[in-house]
């Protein structure tokens, strides 16, 4: 009998355990994206990260990130969402988004933005964002940008450049 799946608040000490996860995810070319650049500079975790461990392997991992829009704060860039290979299609994703997002609404945040795919975010709420409204500081497709409100309506007082807070 394997042991349960497990998930809490990532910590400082799960950093290269997460990082070796990203790199067998997504591999080296994850470096280039706009996401991980508005991210560079900030702290690796924040309270809304979370992790999924069975027994002592980590097996998947969040990352919400606080930013600023337009230099207004309330706001956090989700992602990377990473799951291992092996135990991708068991809603682990889903657990840890949950999770997550329950807890951002919990700590006062507003607004969630990530640049991703509508048929998997959608499930959550995420909606697009109208073109043109949250920039980013190189190229992302403006049809994969998408947010979701905390609070409702807060998406209306958020517009412009997206920066790490």
């Amino acid at each position: 009998m394997s042991p349960p799946i497990s998930t809490r608040t990532a910590t400082e000490a799960d950093l290269p355990l997460i990082s070796r996860l990203h790199a067998r995810a997504f591999g080296p070319g994850r470096f280039a994206r706009t996401a991980y650049r508005v991210r560079e500079g900030t702290p690796t975790a924040s309270p809304y990260c979370r992790t999924a461990f069975l027994g002592p392997r980590l097996i998947a991992a969040l990352r919400l990130t606080r930013v600023t829009i337009g230099g207004q704060g309330g706001a956090l860039l989700l992602g990377p969402l990473a799951v291992d290979p092996d135990f991708v299609n068991q809603g682990l994703g889903r657990r840890l988004l949950s999770e997550s997002l329950q807890a951002a609404r919990e700590g006062g945040e507003r607004l969630v933005v990530l640049v991703g795919d509508m048929p998997y975010y959608g499930r959550f709420g995420f909606q697009p964002v109208a073109p043109g409204t949250i920039t980013f500081p190189g190229p992302v497709d403006p049809a994969r940008i998408l947010a979701l409100e905390l609070v409702p309506g807060a998406l209306s007082g958020f517009r412009g450049l997206i920066a790490a807070a």
